[in-house]
């Protein structure tokens, strides 16, 4: 059996390590675009602050595709998929064959159109990969005033004006939204949020977006123009927006598409075979009960494992996810996970603030269906854990606001929820040991 695996990603090396557990034989070729072996891409940032370094940025041991003895083919671009022959074929020609195939190809980072951005400028570009934080890095040393614009104040604009201010660079962020992290946050954790960040040497222009950016003769950037009319010193311009699934290569393959790749509940595409993951795939929201595109790393990491468990013959479905996100900015720890802005006025809002604590939980009817945690992110693991589960728990909306996470017993009924270990489990009562039930409050 040969397997080939697109992307040497999150979701293709957990895909690739399932295919090995059930298959120690077969054949496994891991493709990425990129040079380099397996890094953290969410450290990209820590080096530029030099929190990181290029002996500290691999999440892979360097013998790691021989002990386990995959193919890895690093610089090959995959322009093409032809599922009828079944083969994938490379920007240089080559025509790799599978037996079954795992596309997890990431995203291409979305740039607005914006009058003057030349992602050719060594003081312009975006931050996704490995070489644009090496690309920033360089700038950095040759920035006359140095002042940076980022645009975008989402997760990858919020590490990326980290990464530059730890360069030296004063940065100001430019956020279309009201406010920093603006899907994930709301109104007093985004204040907080950029309060932190303006403390630190990063200023937040919100509710603005740059309309032009002006230029030297060598074509790199001078200024930056904004939607209000006002003008920012720019020696270098980061485009931080985002990411869209990256699926142009596909076209003509015969896979569906809806905005990213369509999966079912075993992570295989409408293509016999051909299985998917990761930032590109569209899988089953249990939030909003929908199919979504829900790119974060957990869910790239199981995604991986559960399609490669199937490819490799041993059935195993996939949930669907969620929206959660975790950052630390400047030592304020920040968790969101699911629905943080209720929209429908039956759902209810519990908040606990004070000086250094924000804690907010969203609850439709008594199931919890979304939290945000500043400060103090107690519990938030398990908190995860009974969203993403469902599980009525509405009578401990004191403990959970206040961080006090520990067990509990409902009739008949357990509940465990672990704090230490992360996780929520439901059963029957009288199945559990004894001890274990008398140790529960």
């Amino acid at each position: 059996m040969k397997y080939v695996i697109i992307g040497n990603s999150y979701a293709g090396l957990s895909c690739a390590d399932a295919i090995r557990r059930f298959d120690k034989s077969g054949e496994v070729v891991i493709v990425s675009d990129e040079k380099y072996r397996a890094y953290a891409r969410p450290l990209i940032s820590y080096y530029l602050e030099g929190k990181t370094t290029d002996e500290t940025i691999w999440y892979k041991d360097d013998d790691y595709y021989e002990k386990n003895n995959f193919q890895f083919l690093p610089g090959k671009k995959v322009v093409s998929v032809d599922t009828a022959s079944k083969r994938v074929i490379t920007e240089d020609g080559e025509n790799i064959n599978y037996d079954k195939l795992f596309i997890g190809p990431g995203g291409t980072p979305f740039i607005p159109p914006t009058e003057g951005f030349n992602p050719d400028s060594p003081m312009m570009g975006t931050f996704t990969r490995f070489d644009d934080a090496k690309k920033m890095e360089k700038a950095a040393k040759i920035a006359k005033h140095k002042e940076a614009i980022v645009v975008g104040g989402g997760l990858i604009g919020l590490k990326a004006s980290e990464g530059l201010r730890g360069l030296g660079l004063h940065v100001t962020i430019v956020e279309l939204l009201p406010r920093v992290l603006g899907l994930a946050l709301d109104e007093m954790s985004g204040n907080i949020t950029a309060k932190r960040l303006n403390e630190n040497g990063i200023d937040t222009a919100t509710g603005e977006t740059v309309t032009k950016i002006n230029l030297d003769e060598a074509g790199n950037p001078t200024s930056v123009i904004l939607k209000s009319g006002k003008e920012l010193i720019a020696d270098i311009v980061v485009v931080g927006v985002g990411v869209r699934p990256n699926v142009g290569f596909l076209e003509g393959s015969g896979i569906k598409i809806d905005r990213g790749i369509v999966v079912d509940k075993t992570m295989m595409t409408s293509v016999q075979d051909v299985y998917a993951g990761g930032d590109a795939a569209v899988i089953y929201d249990v939030i909003n009960k929908r199919p979504n595109i829900i790119a974060i790393v957990p869910l790239a990491c199981e995604e991986g494992r559960v399609a490669g468990t199937n490819m490799a013959g041993v059935y195993r479905e996939y949930p669907g996810g969620m929206g959660l996100n975790s950052v630390e900015i400047y030592g304020l720890p920040i968790v969101t996970i699911g629905l943080t802005n209720p929209s429908n006025e039956s759902q209810k809002v519990y908040i606990y603030q004070d000086e250094k604590v924000y804690r907010k939980l969203v609850y439709d009817d008594e199931v919890l269906v979304g939290a945000i945690l500043l400060g103090d992110i107690s519990g938030s693991g398990i908190l995860s854990a009974i969203i993403r589960q469902g599980l009525k728990s509405l009578k401990y909306k004191d403990e959970f606001i206040n961080g006090n996470i520990y067990s509990f017993v409902i009739d008949n009924e357990f509940e465990i929820y672990n704090i230490n270990e992360g996780y929520a489990i439901r059963g029957d009562f009288e199945d559990l040991p004894e001890f274990s039930r008398a140790n529960w409050r």
